[in-house]
């Protein structure tokens, strides 16, 4: 039985050998698929976007709530409002460049303005974004100094904030009183009455934006940081799945057509005509589209890992995906073989599957850009669960129980599908 089911096997191998556009689109179509949109993506990969900055404010003042909206306008950040632990762990785990702590106290210190401390802000980074460092940094003055602009070109602003410094004076004077302190009211005083009778600031408009250099505006405690790399290392780790999954779909529809055209031209009962059976008959098929989606798996990851750095964190994890996946659209192959009468009903209604399981899965767009509802819908398709499982053994680091999901949903779709398939199966035109 072993020896004609082999037999078997090799004919149809034979088949796809000699038709040269089947196997280009086969083997090849996927590899320049997932080359090109790697090299795509890689492409964009350095682009000049926002800076991904986690905020924590632990000061909750109605200054420290203005500052944090006044980062969340700039066109230079993208804004994240969260707490310590989960700032902390998004910068080690690479998924935002930075974070900042608006330290307590920092609405009151921003209050005093010229004496005492100054509003403390910590800084923790990622030790590899040294520019994006800087960059931010800079960001994180210019917004304390729009304050200090304000505060210059705001006649009222100023008037409340000269009432609040002389509120300070006198609790000082109280305390220990000193002959600086009384002038120094005097002169707040004889300011405000000038504020009060002019309509506008006269004097040191134009020169305000250099108002902070004769003081500390901000004071950025930096945190050095452990980060633990997570996520691909390469853009070709996501295409090279995306890549094996179009040739896995479009192996399936080609030995489902193949399927078809048997019947159609008599091959099939020929075939049972002989002493071989159906079992061993359907065996043959299913082997030969197995290898063959193997096959294309294994030379499409060997070209990734050879020439573009694909390199799986588990090699036997790796093996169990393609492994599994290759049963999976097996079964699938028996299921669409039996969608219609002829080859070109099959052929329409198998790359309508195709499209569809594509394009809810993630061999269109890579499963984390899509939007919640779309990956709750993926749940629906096998390949959602073939690229989960490939990306599981490549990047995820999902260890054996968390590959017993995916894995599973795939070889349970290859059974079922497989057994839906077997019992519609017709084994002439005319049947």
């Amino acid at each position: 039985m072993i020896r004609q089911v082999c037999a078997l096997t090799a004919k149809d191998l034979r088949l796809l050998l000699r038709d040269r556009i089947g196997f280009f689109f086969t083997f090849f179509f996927p590899l320049l698929y997932a080359i090109f949109f790697g090299a795509l993506f890689s492409g964009g990969a350095g682009g000049g976007g926002a800076i991904s900055l986690a905020v924590v404010d632990e000061d909750s003042s109605a200054a420290s709530l203005a500052f944090v909206e006044g980062l969340a306008d700039l066109p230079e950040l993208s804004v994240l409002r969260t707490g310590r632990e989960e700032a902390l762990n998004r910068v080690r785990r690479g998924r935002s460049t930075a974070y900042i702590v608006l330290l307590p106290g920092f609405g009151a210190a921003q209050d005093r303005l010229f004496w005492g401390e100054p509003p403390r802000i910590e800084l923790g980074i990622d030790p590899a974004r040294k520019a994006e460092a800087g960059l931010l940094q800079g960001v994180l003055f210019r917004r304390a100094s729009d304050r200090l602009r304000r505060l210059f070109s705001d006649d009222d602003l100023m008037r409340r904030q000269l009432v609040s410094w002389r509120d300070s004076l006198n609790s000082v004077e109280e305390d220990d009183p000193q002959p600086w302190v009384t002038n120094l009211d005097r002169f707040f005083g004889d300011l405000d009455r000038f504020l009060g009778e002019e309509s506008r600031l006269m004097a040191g408009r134009e020169d305000a934006g250099a108002a902070g250099e004769a003081f500390e505006l901000l004071r950025i405690e930096e945190r050095q940081l452990t980060v633990r790399r997570e996520g691909p290392a390469s853009p070709f780790a996501i295409s090279f799945p995306q890549g094996v999954i179009w040739g896995v779909l479009g192996g399936m529809a080609s030995f489902g057509v193949s399927l078809v055209a048997e019947r159609r031209r008599g091959t099939l009962r020929r075939l049972r005509a002989a002493p071989l059976g159906r079992a061993r008959i359907l065996a043959g098929k299913a082997l030969a589209c197995f290898l063959t989606l193997l096959c294309l798996c294994l030379l499409i990851f060997a070209v990734g890992r050879l020439f573009f750095d694909v390199i799986p964190g588990s090699p036997l994890l790796l093996g169990l995906a393609l492994l599994c996946t290759a049963a999976a659209f097996v079964g699938l192959m028996m299921l669409v073989s039996v969608t219609g009468r002829t080859e070109q009903a099959v052929s329409g209604i198998g790359w309508a599957m195709v499209v569809v399981m594509a394009m809810l899965g993630g061999g269109m767009i890579p499963l984390f850009f899509m939007p919640a509802w779309m990956q709750t819908l993926s749940h629906v398709s096998p390949v959602k669960w073939a690229i989960l499982a490939m990306e599981g053994a490549l990047w995820r680091g999902f260890s054996p129980a968390e590959m017993a999901l995916p894995c599973g949903i795939l070889l349970g779709t290859g059974l079922v599908t497989f057994a839906v398939g077997l019992r519609a199966f017709r084994w002439s035109q005319e049947a």
